[in-house]
């Protein structure tokens, strides 16, 4: 079942990434997006790694994480590969 949120272009799908947030109609997580960002890649960029999204997308999803920061640094450390 997907779960429309505030954003525009941000869902949740319980059958994709278990309900993390997602951009509606692909497999892209918020989490991903912000994650790119924090590696200094600014947002106009991010498009070129990720073809299928547009800038509004992307600006959204970062909306979305300044708006529920604390959820998605949860997802990141979720997600993080440990470093051996």
């Amino acid at each position: 079942m997907v779960q429309v949120t505030e954003h525009l272009y941000v869902v949740k799908d319980e059958h994709i990434l278990s309900g993390e947030p997602i951009i509606k109609g692909t497999r892209t997580s918020v989490r991903a997006i912000a994650e790119t960002w924090r590696m200094d890649v600014p947002p106009k960029e991010i498009p070129q790694g990720l073809p299928h999204l547009t800038l509004a997308q992307v600006f959204d999803a970062l909306s979305y994480y300044s708006d529920h920061q604390d959820e998605i640094n949860a997802y990141i450390e979720r997600n993080r590969i440990p470093m051996n």
